[in-house]
């Protein structure tokens, strides 16, 4: 059986016995039902992980540090995904399995088709769960950096920064499919439409901010399949796969 691994948002002491935060706590007591004596592996976020055994559980549960290691489980490939606004519970799909499939970081995208509308209190709590998705999908699937899910953005906004990235945006009909580029050299965002496509506006915008349009062959792939594709394609052509 795989080891349960828990994500502790504070920093990890090196050695010695460590209270457990109440939501991992809860987690190990109440759903995984774990008894005191048993193995477990926790990560703060810095790359690095540390074995652990169950001490305690209850209301002060604990556990007792092993051994620290940093295993190399991050992609030579640093990856954003920008995704559209996705309806339901696409995008919960889209950002657990980007992860899993490593993805540095996860843009929401803003695209005057898209059905999801977000704003106020709402868009903030939708963050937050998709950041706790984030970190579930860092659990099972042994990372130790957890990426970061900025607040949903307009694609025009997202379009006038300027980082340095390669920025490529998927579109059904493009000329140049992904899997015929070079191998970025730097990061790369991958911008992927809404469930309705891109809109005549937004591909003319795509000209003037430094973005290529490319396809993932001849069939029209759902929002919610066509980023997750374009990831493992990048993968296996010039990642770890």
């Amino acid at each position: 059986m795989m080891i349960p691994r828990f994500f502790c948002p504070a920093a990890l002491p090196e050695t010695g016995v460590f209270e457990l935060p109440s939501a991992v706590a809860h987690h190990a007591d109440k759903v995984l039902r774990m008894k005191p004596g048993q193995p477990l592996v926790l990560f703060d976020g810095s790359g690095r992980e540390v074995s652990a055994t169950l001490v305690a559980l209850g209301r002060r549960a604990s556990v007792e540090l092993g051994a620290w290691s940093e295993p190399p489980r991050e992609s030579p490939l640093e990856v954003i995904l920008v995704q559209a606004l996705a309806s339901g519970d696409k995008m919960d799909w889209v950002i657990q399995k980007a992860v899993e499939l490593g993805v540095s970081a996860v843009v929401p995208l803003v695209s005057e088709r898209c059905v999801l509308k977000l704003t106020g209190d709402r868009a903030d709590k939708r963050l937050r769960h998709w950041q706790q998705v984030v970190i579930s999908a860092c659990e099972q699937s042994g990372r130790n950096w957890v990426p970061p899910v900025e607040a949903p953005l307009p694609l025009h906004e997202f379009l006038a920064r300027e980082n340095g990235a390669v920025r490529l945006a998927l579109a059904p009909g493009a000329t140049r499919r992904l899997a015929a580029l070079p191998r970025p050299a730097g990061p790369c965002e991958i911008l992927v439409g809404p469930e309705g496509g891109w809109g005549d506006r937004e591909l003319a915008l795509f000209a003037g901010g430094r973005c290529e349009a490319v396809s993932l062959g001849p069939r029209v792939l759902r929002t919610e399949t066509a980023g997750l594709a374009a990831l493992a394609v990048m993968q296996a052509a010039w990642g770890d796969f």
